[in-house]
């Protein structure tokens, strides 16, 4: 590991030299000369302080503890853990993470790990958004819930995607391509709480359009995945009077409403066009043509959870808990068109 002594023999300094320009307190004790060299060399050399060892002094470790519950194995995960890491970079912190793999048992020991290695913030990152129970810490330790909300409100904040809104932008899509007859496909029952505020971000855009609700237009899945989406799309496709268009609660049911239309010789977008949710690269990309969707913000909450952390650390432990929720953005692709009798 390279010391600030390795820097002092190379240059023929003293160590305190070099401890005093490293530190931004060379100013009126070190030549102006001398402590351009020390930086120049300390760059090029690659040199970084010994956190350890600061910390011993400062009682500070500018490190973040991230607990994740299944985040680095599933697509999006990457997203929020190189958003927080970005930006805890940016702020001269370090980002420790540790993932359970859902493993709830793991928790407590997690935490004490993270603990025992004096973290000075703990961001616990959810697999999909709802509520996360925090773990015992405390209470002066600075939480953030990353893709949820927090069971005890007063003790973290909380970023979540705004999945209401990102319902609405979507089948606003639709709407402004002309069509009325707007169908959803969502997820039954109440696993995903996300699936009951997107068809809310449906209905809101449906209702300012003037159009209305039609429950006959609204099916469910048992699960947001292709397979199990399948037998519900072709009922839709078959009926009678199938809409006109599409809203997906995500994009791998998108990706089944494109299997099945292809196999009744349905045409997306010049029959039907299909909007669909998250913007997963390896479906919505994939796709012929391409997915038009919504993209889950996730890079950019996990640029929020560590920021709002550190904000506490740097003096904003007293402000109120709050649950921020990040826009969801449009991706345009090829999905959508007019309707044919409006083409």
């Amino acid at each position: 590991m390279l010391t600030m002594r390795d820097i002092a023999d190379e240059l023929g300094v003293s160590v305190s030299t070099v401890s005093l320009v490293l530190n931004d307190r060379d100013r009126g004790r070190v030549r102006r000369e001398i402590a351009d060299q020390v930086r120049a060399r300390a760059e090029e050399l690659g040199y970084v302080p010994n956190v350890l060892a600061r910390g011993l002094k400062t009682k500070k470790s500018h490190t973040l503890g991230l607990l994740a519950d299944r985040v680095a194995t599933v697509p999006f995960g990457g997203h929020m853990l190189a958003g927080a890491q970005r930006a805890a970079w940016e702020l001269d912190f370090l980002l420790m993470v540790i993932d359970t793999d859902g493993n709830r048992a793991m928790d407590g020991p997690a935490t004490q790990s993270f603990l025992q290695r004096d973290v000075e913030a703990l961001i616990i990152a959810a697999d999909f958004h709802r509520e996360v129970s925090v773990p015992a810490t405390p209470r002066h330790l600075p939480t953030v819930v990353l893709d949820g909300w927090p069971d005890d409100p007063a003790r973290a904040d909380g970023v979540v995607p705004d999945e209401r809104g990102g319902g609405r932008t979507a089948t606003e899509r639709l709407l402004a391509a002309g069509h009325r007859r707007v169908g959803m496909l969502t997820v039954e029952g109440d696993t995903y709480v996300a699936a009951a505020m997107r068809r809310e971000g449906y209905e809101d855009a449906l209702r300012d359009a003037g159009v209305g609700t039609d429950p006959a237009l609204v099916h469910s899945v048992p699960e947001p995945s292709t397979r199990a989406a399948i037998p519900a799309v072709r009922e839709v496709l078959t009926s009678a009077d199938r809409p006109t268009a599409l809203f997906c609660f995500s994009d791998q049911i998108a990706l089944a409403v494109f299997q099945v239309a292809a196999t009744l010789g349905i045409r997306i977008p010049a029959d039907l066009s299909v909007v669909g949710f998250d913007n997963q690269q390896f479906v919505a990309d994939a796709t012929l043509p391409g997915l038009t969707t919504v993209q889950l913000p996730h890079y950019e909450m996990g640029a929020w959870a560590a920021r709002r952390a550190i904000s506490r650390i740097r003096g904003g432990a007293d402000e109120p808990t709050t649950v921020e929720r990040i826009p969801c953005g449009l991706v345009e692709r090829e999905s959508v068109a007019p309707p044919r009798d409006r083409a």
